[in-house]
């Protein structure tokens, strides 16, 4: 479409008289039979008419294909302006017509060797646009012709060409050689042909990831860089785009090229000037922060930037979104330019939210009195969203920069007593975050903020005001009253207000139990009997069951000591930053988003990151993580994305399989007083150390009617009333009572009846000598897990399997509320309880987590037999991953048959399902290899030695009762071992083979 509509701008310059809309206003009937005797009229004049007329009646829509051979015959002129017009039609109508198309070929071909150099421009670009198969084969000879034309124009036209011809039939292309000619015109003397064989290159190495067409070294980029200065701007475009990805070998180098990129940008082309800002961003990393130069680079940066604000809004906006990102990764290039992004009246509202939050990133002590001033001016505009985000600024910068924190809530006290309604919300939402920055500094305002109580309407606000209720209760005297006036309408609030009411009632209680004994029960009861909401529900079955049972440890969790916030929870997780800082100037840095969340299709979206900063020794590329021994080397099949998996994930039973056995006994349910609805709680927390009662067990039978005041237990839910796609803790479905239903039949139940047994924690068992687990490896990398990173092992220890994890958050944001969840399976493991992260994971934290799995879940056999694909979620979002267990995890503990049972069952497996194996470079004795293997449940059955040759053979059993039987020659003073596997199944024997040798080697 872009073709069509640079080729009739072009013909516009043809039609003298400025007059074709006369051709766009015909009445006449019978319109294609006249058409067609005008273009094969004799006359010049009138075929020129005719195919103007065609090429109108195309523009709006209608159907001339009909007239195809009609007009293809006049191709045969030397007049350009008509032959731009058949080539027009040609294009548009060539994939519906393809045989009639075969017509046109040798006209294409003989104007490729017109000695007018416009034409042969001409037939090559045109070319390039008929995306017809058949075609594409006759038009590899003239192409070939025009890449080596003594024109640059004709070069530089069948460059791009390539390009189009490569997205239409690849292997052609390659096959023909063209790449090799697009390379060698990288050296053309040509400034547009090198850029415009560098952006083909660009474009097919695109979709080729790992093509290496751009085989960039120092003398190709003294090339690119020499072009560079002499070409258009759309050419210095694509050289600079292809520069950024070129990794320098030092910091010399790479100074270098920033030296002859600088004077790109005072280009007066906006997009020349983030390319090259890019670069420079790249290529700054390498460069010692104690240079003169780098000094001098940063300085150079900020004039640009700042240009590029002086232009039309849509302009200043990219040109904004992009600085943010530079603020974020160098706040230093623009930090004494503050007064560019104080927001102008006559402003649109994109921009100015935009320059708010620039104005903030760059707050420090030395401008924060200006940015204050300027602040509270933006509070009383008429602009509500501006307004608001003005009144958050003021919170932010309080707690970005602490010397102004008080200035910062003395600002915010007085926009509360203009009494309108939407800043006074706002600013009580941001100074619950001061408060939580600063602790008992500045809670003298609160009885201000209790003021404005009735007009809050807003949950967020509403919310806010809760929690500083609930957080300083010991401060306001009517903390109760003020609390029971939300209760009044329970029902009606949002989750997020019910939520944070029941904390504050809850908290209020621990500090005043005397009094708020009955707001307690009544706050209790409507979350947990009359709610709906499972996260309601679950909170208020956990306060009820830790107030019962030990108020004690209640304390410890509801008043716990809260994180500081800082004011790094806004900005960009550290490794999207990176790879955006890489994507400066195109839509990825618009939207934040990489270009993976937002490109669909077949073509390779490649991650980049930021060379590594000079001295520091990282590499460009990120390491590889060793894969462990006996694995096999091709990585298992990560799950692609959300939407490919929606038809497996929605057959996964959201529980983990309940084990047979019967059902704990119903035990009958505790009888209390009214006042004795917490259970022993009220007398501990008043000092009284007496025993607690005995913690309600989960009840099936009808109460009988004077339990009115019963603890209540938890009904069964099913799986999708219990939190959504993975959130339901089977501990909690199943009763506080009772032991998690998916605990495997070797873990005794929790003894205790506090929070152990509610959160199932259970000591670890210890795991027999000798058991071969694979070093942990990364299955789910930051990048890919909005900086979520899971590493992690498989390991069998007292014959339960267990999925050994490491979590680190590499985020800015706290994560919480894991769960997770399998795939279908080969040999049905699915997690034997919830994933146990009991505590948050805060920024740069880690956490390692053990969660024991079953060999009972769904079966589907998978390729490879041992690729396991796990979905986890967190506060955050879903994330895929797959990985592959070692097969010796499977292997159960009673595998050891009797001699004879295994002769018998050696004969009788097919000598068809005998597979043999080598395993070299194993230095160990034939006693050695029957110890280690015995410690991963492989066991020697007889050992016999045949001229100097050890043969053990031996049993193993895989959980789903499946034998293996083995047969291990081991020679003295040889380091390769043979090793003989029969199985019913033989297509695990590769599997028990790659497990023998890791063992054998580890």
């Amino acid at each position: 479409m872009q073709e069509w509509a640079n080729q009739l701008c072009e013909n516009r310059q043809f039609g003298s008289k400025m007059t074709d809309s006369k051709y766009f206003t015909t009445t006449k009937k019978g319109e294609i039979f006249e058409l067609k005797a005008e273009l094969n009229s004799d006359k010049k004049e009138k075929k020129k008419e005719a195919v103007k007329k065609v090429i109108a009646s195309m523009t709006v829509g209608k159907d001339v294909s009909a007239l195809f051979p009609d007009v293809v015959n006049c191709m045969q002129t030397d007049n350009l302006e008509l032959k731009k017009l058949v080539y027009l039609y040609l294009m548009n109508y060539a994939k519906s017509q393809p045989d009639m198309a075969i017509m046109a070929v040798n006209t294409f071909v003989k104007d490729c060797e017109d000695p007018n150099p416009l034409i042969r421009a001409l037939a090559v670009r045109t070319m390039g646009c008929i995306r017809v198969d058949k075609i594409t084969e006759y038009l590899c000879e003239p192409l070939r012709k025009c890449l080596k034309d003594e024109d640059p124009y004709v070069r530089k036209t069948a460059a791009v060409c390539v390009a189009k011809l490569h997205d239409i039939n690849a292997q052609l292309v390659e096959d023909q050689g063209f790449l090799d000619t697009l390379k060698d015109l990288i050296s053309d003397s040509n400034p547009m042909v090198v850029a415009n064989a560098v952006a083909a290159l660009s474009e097919i190495a695109e979709s080729h990831p790992n093509s290496n067409l751009l085989d960039l070294n120092p003398q190709t980029i003294n090339k690119l860089l020499t072009a560079l200065n002499e070409c258009t701007e759309w050419g210095q475009i694509f050289i600079l785009d292809c520069l950024a990805n070129y990794t320098p070998r030092d910091d010399r180098e790479s100074q270098s090229i920033c030296e002859r990129v600088t004077p790109r940008l005072s280009h007066a082309n906006s997009a020349v000037v983030l390319s090259a800002v890019k670069v420079l961003m790249k290529f700054m990393e390498m460069l010692p922060k104690d240079l003169d130069y780098y000094g001098t680079l940063l300085k150079k940066l900020a004039p640009p930037l700042v240009t590029l604000l002086s232009a039309e809004p849509e302009l200043q906006y990219v040109a904004l979104r992009n600085i943010n990102l530079i603020v974020q990764r160098r706040p230093e290039i623009l930090k004494h330019e503050m007064k560019v992004f104080f927001v102008k009246y006559n402003d649109p509202i994109y921009v100015k939210l935009e320059k708010l939050d620039i104005m903030i990133r760059l707050a420090s002590q030395a401008n924060i009195a200006q940015v204050l001033a300027e602040l509270k001016e933006y509070a009383t505009e008429v602009d509500v969203d501006f307004v608001r985000k003005a009144v958050r600024a003021i919170g932010r910068c309080a707690i970005k920069v602490e010397q102004s924190a008080e200035r910062c809530v003395s600002t915010l006290l007085d926009l509360i007593q203009t009494k309108v309604n939407y800043v006074v919300q706002e600013a009580i939402v941001v100074i619950k975050d001061i408060f939580r920055k600063y602790p008992n500094k500045y809670e003298s305002v609160i009885a201000t903020l209790c003021e404005n109580l009735d007009s809050l309407d807003e949950p967020e606000a509403r919310a806010a005001m809760i929690w500083i209720v609930g957080e300083y209760a010991e401060r306001i005297d009517n903390a109760d009253e003020l609390l029971e006036s939300f209760l009044e309408g329970f029902h009606d609030e949002s989750t997020q207000v019910q939520l944070q009411l029941l904390t504050a009632i809850v908290k209020l209680f621990l500090k005043k139990p005397t009094e708020t004994q009955e707001l307690v029960q009544q706050v209790l009861s409507l979350a947990t009997q009359d709610s709906d909401n499972p996260d309601l529900r679950d909170r208020g079955y956990i306060y009820w069951r830790l107030l019962s049972t030990d108020p004690v440890a209640a304390k410890e969790v509801v008043l716990a000591e809260k994180p500081l916030i800082s004011e790094e929870t806004d900005l960009i997780e550290p490794t999207l930053l990176e790879e955006l800082i890489c994507h400066i100037g195109t839509l990825a840095s618009v939207y934040h988003k990489p270009p993976s969340a937002f490109v669909e299709g077949s073509r390779g979206v490649q991650h980049k990151r930021l060379p590594g900063s000079a001295g520091s020794g990282e590499s460009a590329d990120s390491p590889d993580t060793g894969s462990a021994a006996g694995v096999s080397e091709a990585p298992p099949a990560v799950i692609p994305s959300q939407g490919d998996l929606l038809g497996d994930l929605l057959n996964l039973d959201l529980t983990p399989p309940t084990t047979s056995g019967p059902p704990p006994a119903p035990s009958s349910g505790m009888q209390m007083g009214a006042m004795d609805l917490l259970g022993g709680g009220l007398d501990s927390l008043m000092g009284d150390e007496s025993e607690p009662p005995p913690v309600p067990q989960r009840t099936d039978t009808p109460q009988s009617p004077q339990l009115s005041h019963q603890s209540p237990s938890p009904p069964d839910y099913s799986p999708t009333e219990l939190g959504g796609d993975l959130g339901g803790s089977p501990a909690m479905g199943a009763g506080f009572g009772a032991p998690p239903t998916a605990m495997p039949a070797s873990f005794p139940p929790p003894v205790s009846g506090g929070l152990d047994d509610l959160f199932d924690l259970g000591g670890s068992v210890g795991m027999p000598m000798g058991a071969y687990s694979p070093p942990k490896s990364i299955w789910l990398p930051a990048m890919k897990a909005k900086g979520l990173e899971i590493s992690g092992t498989f390991a069998r220890r007292a014959g339960v399997i267990q999925m050994e994890m490491t979590l680190t958050n590499k985020a800015m944001s706290i994560m919480t509320d894991f769960a997770i969840q399998f795939n279908r399976n080969s040999f049905g493991l699915a997690p034997a309880g919830p994933l146990q992260v009991l505590t948050p994971v805060g920024p740069n934290q880690s956490i390692e987590v053990a969660l024991p799995l079953s060999t009972v879940g769904p079966v589907m056999k998978m390729e490879p037999l041992t690729n396991l694909q796990v979905a986890v979620k967190n506060n955050i979002d879903v994330f895929y991953f797959s990985s592959q267990y070692p097969i010796s995890m499977l292997f159960v503990e009673d595998g050891k048959m009797e001699r004879q049972v295994f002769l018998a069952t050696w004969k009788d497996i097919p000598n068809d399902n005998e597979a043999q194996f080598q395993i070299k470079d194993c230095h160990l004795n034939s006693d050695a290899a029957s110890s280690k293997l015995q410690g991963s449940n492989v066991f020697t059955i007889a050992k016999r030695t045949v001229e100097g040759q050890d043969m053990l053979y031996q049993s193993m059993k895989l959980t789903n009762g499946i034998w293996v039987l083995a047969e291990l020659r081991v020679q003295a003073g040889n380091p390769n071992y043979t090793v003989s596997l029969k199985c019913r199944a033989p297509e695990v024997s590769q599997c028990v083979f790659q497990s023998y040798e890791a063992m054998l080697k580890n």
